[in-house]
């Protein structure tokens, strides 16, 4: 393999800050790191980022100091609270949602017959709509729901990894074990070092925080 020419890459006008000794320095241009001589494992940030990364996770420190990304194995997990939070506030979001185009959809039906007939769907569309909902969301690039990313966590598999669409629906028709279970799948997470769920466990997936210093 030939080694990386720094003169074929252009860097970015990004400054990073430097975490040396556990306290974060800087910021620092990409001419200053490279006389820190950072390494793979050093955590660094911009002020676009909202959290610290590791170089080896940063495209533009990779292309330019050679790094490779490494596979990254999650230490940080969502605890229950922060998961029952996040559930309370997706059901939130889709059931207002559909509350409000359920309203003005009834507005227009003069049948009251017809009127209650859609209004009463909403118990079987919301639950139907935000399943549909975390499928989409678990699976895309965000990895998490609104209500996931508003507490900072997000669904990953059991190496920090995006998961599939399939794996996501495996993730979240397990979950009726967990209920049908009387709840007691939800509750395995306050016995797992890795803070899983049932169905977490039947689909490998994890819940990962953020990294916070």
């Amino acid at each position: 393999m030939e080694p990386f020419n720094f003169t074929t890459f252009q860097p970015s006008n990004n400054q990073y800050i430097l975490v040396i000794g556990g306290k974060p320095q800087g910021p620092f241009t990409i001419e200053q790191l490279r006389e820190h001589k950072i390494k793979p494992g050093d955590f660094l940030k911009t002020a676009a980022m909202d959290d610290y990364k590791e170089a080896h996770e940063i495209p533009e420190l990779r292309e330019l100091f050679g790094f490779s990304k490494q596979a990254l194995i999650p230490q940080y997990f969502g605890n229950f609270d922060q998961r029952l939070m996040a559930a309370a506030l997706d059901w939130f979001f889709v059931s207002g949602v559909c509350t409000i185009i359920t309203f003005f959809v009834v507005i227009f039906i003069n049948d009251r017959a017809t009127r209650l007939i859609v209004t009463f769907s909403l118990f079987a569309v919301i639950p139907m709509i935000k399943l549909v909902y975390q499928i989409i969301m678990e699976s895309s690039a965000k990895q998490a729901t609104y209500g996931k990313q508003i507490l900072n966590i997000k669904v990953c598999d059991m190496q920090g990894e995006r998961i599939s669409p399939g794996r996501a629906i495996a993730r979240n028709l397990a979950k009726l074990v967990s209920v049908s279970t009387l709840f007691i799948g939800y509750l395995l997470s306050f016995f797992s070092k890795q803070q899983q769920c049932l169905h977490d466990m039947i689909a490998g997936t994890l819940v990962m925080k953020d990294r916070l210093f």
